[in-house]
């Protein structure tokens, strides 16, 4: 097979998907800018705190251009936080309290909230604290109204999460067109549960946010979508004032809350990181587009396809086989800048039930804004593809896969 024809002609068939993801980035390059302006960033904000972390200008800059850039009263963004998954167990414990109820409508959350919720059995998890927990299948990849209705009504329920992102499943991640009509449903029951929405790989992929359309709080990690490729570390959570606070007091202690908290010199690279957000999540879209194209063209079911409305940047590629899906994700590591000469194994990983195959020749470690490739060795053996800086490299890394995929 002419590997680069099947990239050329697969180029030529997206161009319309294109387009309309460079529209998509002029406007959030946008939003992002006026932020910038708004809040008068300077170069006196790229200082750097340490010890306490007393008064950090840059800081607070910080989070007033996330607020406003993602349409929230307030924000908290910070690199005390090790990672989205961690910004969420911030968020559950800030806002949950003993006997309290907490409904997942999108199914089982990510694996790596497991031990957190108690789904798996940890003296650290909301269970041991008397936190109970409900959850909602989705039902063919959209909310079973029905049962969310009977849920709230039949229950005092205090949060509502939504994991917009597949995670590691075959489902469809949640546009944005099916959350605001949920989260209109919700209100019309329910006006006072928090509404919490895992927004992880899915900054800047819809020209509105989660908190525009009726969300309460939203999560997500500065090394996918809004840390460009730049950021080293953290998360943010973002939404109303008063949650926002409460998650503070969380992360550090009550009294204190965001008042406190080291930068170690971070600042530039959270805000540079932000500014470059738009056009790195351009990137990883039309890379996704071109490898759900061209894996289709070949042979393999793929979700979304090439010209599905997108939720995030995950491209899920079924292989049916662990050969198929552990060579392709080795071809991506190959075609990594960092670490190419790697072979990624199966191999157990904290959180996952499953061995899982990781490939990531990233610059930040586990950065899934770069290209990446990962999976867990179980049936269908999906491949769930992410990120690239740049398109041309995301291009790259493709062609050198699927070469590696034709070997088998």
């Amino acid at each position: 097979m002419d590997i680069g024809k099947l990239i050329i002609d697969s180029e030529n068939e997206v161009k319309d998907q294109f387009n309309m993801i460079d529209n998509l980035c002029l406007k959030n390059s946008e939003r992002v800018l006026n932020a910038f302006h708004k809040y008068k960033i300077s170069t006196s904000h790229f200082s750097s705190t340490t010890g306490y972390g007393y008064d950090d200008i840059g800081r607070d800059k910080i989070e007033k251009v996330f607020a406003e850039v993602l349409g929230a009263e307030d924000a908290l963004v910070r690199n005390q936080f090790i990672s989205g998954s961690h910004a969420l167990t911030v968020a559950l414990f800030a806002y949950l309290r003993p006997t309290d109820i907490m409904l997942s409508i999108t199914g089982t959350p990510y694996d790596t909230l497991h031990e957190v919720i108690g789904i798996i059995d940890n003296n650290s998890s909301l269970k041991s604290f008397g936190i109970n927990y409900k959850q909602i299948d989705l039902v063919n990849d959209d909310f079973d109204y029905k049962m969310i209705e009977e849920t709230i009504k039949n229950n005092k329920i205090k949060l509502i999460e939504i994991q917009r992102s597949k995670g590691y499943s075959s489902r469809k991640s949640i546009t944005m067109d099916k959350l605001e009509k949920v989260i209109k449903f919700i209100r019309s029951i329910d006006k006072d549960v928090i509404i919490m929405v895992d927004n992880c790989y899915c900054e800047f992929v819809s020209y509105k946010t989660p908190l525009e359309i009726g969300a309460d709080v939203i999560v997500g990690s500065l090394i996918k979508n809004l840390g460009g490729g730049i950021a080293p570390n953290g998360a943010y959570i973002a939404g109303k004032k008063t949650l926002i606070d409460l998650a503070a007091e969380r992360l550090t202690l009550p009294g204190e809350g965001r008042e406190v908290g080291p930068t170690l010199g971070i600042n530039k690279s959270i805000l540079q990181g932000l500014f470059m957000a738009p056009s790195t999540v351009a990137s990883a879209l039309k890379t996704a587009i071109l490898a759900s194209k061209t894996l289709e063209t070949i042979g393999y079911k793929v979700e979304p396809r090439y010209n599905d409305v997108r939720a995030d940047i995950v491209q899920n590629i079924e292989f049916g086989s662990p050969e198929k899906l552990i060579k392709f994700c080795q071809g991506i590591q190959m075609g990594s800048p960092v670490d190419s000469f790697a072979i990624p194994e199966p191999w157990d990983m904290p959180g996952y039930s499953n061995k899982v195959i990781m490939a990531a020749g990233t610059f930040t470690q586990g950065s899934s804004i770069e290209i990446s490739c990962d999976g867990p060795i179980k049936e269908p053996y999906i491949a769930y593809l992410q990120g690239s800086l740049t398109y041309d490299y995301g291009k790259l890394a493709l062609k050198i896969a699927i070469s590696k995929l034709l070997e088998i």
